[in-house]
């Protein structure tokens, strides 16, 4: 290596003499490829000078016995190594299909976009299909959905009037033997009896069957929309799951590309130490590294794997994990409403702010009742016999009736009266905290999206484009002896971190956008 950086040295001495450069300096103390340029007429070129303060260069000047100033001054140009080495001029065209940096093989460009791409396959069920399945087989909504039948049946049992009653009574029974004088003793006891039917009916004064019947569609009511809550937070946590299942997709992609793109530099690597370029350690520790990104890999596809049974527990399919699989669009919307507007939309659309409102009108249908019920309803009979009656002889088919009303001189509903009226309260105040409730989380929810939002934009923007070039840069000026492998390292770690952010932060914000839409109770960020 020494030998090559000795003749390299050399050369560079040669082109300066006979090409003598106009007074510039680059800084010694920074170690990175600096450029100069001579816009010579007789050339008609442009000439790339990449000057290299690297320790290897300064070994190579220690070895000839030359200050450290004075490499900084002379600034090692490459001319002719330029192009024996492979460099590529920053001005020529970037071919299809290359890297960021000109000169390098033919790779594709690998990064969290190409993930982003892999998570909206063709293949596979979309959010609006998995959506559909969840409500038609979800065990838990199904069971709940029969609550609001139940409640629907209370109507029916709610409005029904009193039964009639029939009774049946008998008179004229002789219990004991008559002595008539002259006539002598008379025994038929069956002789007189008389069979008296009746018939009995309980009426209910002031609509108290009509405010049953109100209560119960109100309970009703409260039941749908407890129902719609429900399958509200059941929605959320079926699309944080199907987010999750979008980002392990993305991530599998994205270490598979790495890995790919990885071994692409293990077989440059190779082929610069069998060309004697590089130690073996070096190329070891290389290798070694790559246990890092198999490691990466398998991490990845057990997550993507648990991620999908869960979701097809949500769904109650049985379908096999390898034939299941999803696609959506992993990405964000730079649009946001202001938060106000998703205020006025929850306040319009949460079903448990409508629940907690027709409690309150509950309450006070359940407290009229509680009246209406302490007060005295009568009971209406009339009966038939076959009897004279005492003041007509003749009358032997009389009809008789009688009302029956009850003195609620003790029990007059006082305590079901000052129940419903406290319940009445109580509802409003829970009113007002699932109020107070909807404004909160609508808030917090809209925070999390606009701070997610924040640190996105910059990813897209910058991050993720300087993540590439540095890693290819680095790639670049290793493969040539410009860079060590620290550096090299470092930039393969630094791009992956990047990535990896990138993706996890997309998940994070559509997690935050399935919080919002389950904050203001319907689907407003999609």
């Amino acid at each position: 290596m020494d030998l090559a950086l000795r003749n390299f040295y050399d050369q560079s001495d040669t082109l300066l003499n006979s090409n003598p450069l106009p007074d510039r300096s680059c800084p010694a103390t920074q170690n990175h490829l600096c450029t100069v340029t001579d816009m010579s007429e007789t050339r008609g070129r442009q000439k790339v000078l990449m000057i290299a303060s690297s320790p290897a260069l300064q070994r190579v000047d220690s070895f000839r016995n030359r200050p450290l100033s004075r490499l900084s001054i002379r600034c090692a140009v490459w001319i002719s190594l330029a192009t024996a080495s492979g460099f590529a001029l920053a001005q020529e065209p970037q071919q299809p299909g290359q890297t960021g940096i000109a000169g390098l093989p033919n790779q594709p460009m690998h990064s969290a976009k190409d993930a982003q791409d892999a998570a909206s396959n063709p293949s596979g069920l979309t959010w609006d299909e998995v959506k559909a399945r969840f409500e038609a087989q979800n065990p838990t909504l199904k069971a709940d959905a029969l609550n609001v039948q139940e409640m629907q049946a209370e109507e029916i049992t709610a409005f029904l009037r009193p039964n009639p009653q029939i009774g049946l009574s008998s008179d004229g029974l002789q219990i004991a033997p008559h002595n008539t004088p002259g006539l002598g003793e008379h025994w038929q006891p069956l002789t007189g009896v008389q069979l008296v039917p009746s018939i009995s009916y309980l009426h209910e004064r002031q609509g108290k069957r009509e405010l049953r019947l109100e209560s119960a569609k109100q309970g009703t009511q409260i039941a749908i929309s407890q129902h719609v809550d429900l399958e509200r937070n059941l929605l959320f946590n079926l699309r944080s799951q199907f987010v999750a299942t979008l980002q392990a997709k993305a991530i599998l992609a994205l270490t598979k590309e790495e890995l790919e793109y990885y071994d692409h530099l293990i077989g440059v690597s190779r082929d610069r130490l069998n060309a004697g370029d590089i130690a073996q350690i070096d190329f070891d520790r290389i290798e070694l590294q790559r246990v890092q990104y198999e490691s990466d890999l398998e991490t990845a596809i057990v997550n993507l794997r648990q991620a999908k049974i869960v979701l097809l527990q949500l769904l109650d399919d049985k379908t096999p994990v390898e034939q299941f699989d999803i696609k959506g669009n992993f990405d964000f919307t730079d649009q946001l409403q202001p938060v106000e507007e998703f205020q006025h939309i929850a306040l319009d659309n949460r079903p448990d702010l409508k629940a907690s409102y027709l409690s309150v009108q509950q309450a006070f249908t359940n407290h009229r009742l509680a009246i209406a019920n302490g007060s005295t309803d009568p009971t209406l009979s009339t009966w038939y016999s076959y009897n004279p009656a005492f003041n007509n002889p003749f009358g032997r088919y009389t009809l008789g009736a009688s009302v029956n009303i009850p003195l609620r001189i003790f029990d007059k509903n006082q305590g079901e009266k000052a129940r419903t009226q406290i319940d009445i309260t109580k509802n409003q105040r829970q009113e007002d905290a699932t109020n107070a409730q909807v404004f909160s989380d609508v808030d917090s929810a809209y925070v999390q999206v606009e701070s997610t939002l924040h640190l996105l934009r910059p990813y897209k923007a910058h991050y993720l484009d300087q993540a590439t070039r540095v890693r290819d840069t680095v790639t670049y000026a290793y493969q040539r002896g410009g860079a060590s492998l620290l550096d090299l390292l470092n930039a393969q770690s630094d791009f992956r971190n990047v990535e990896l952010a990138y993706l996890q932060l997309i998940g994070t914000y559509l997690t935050a956008a399935g919080q919002l839409n389950l904050a203001v109770g319907r689907e407003v960020i999609p």
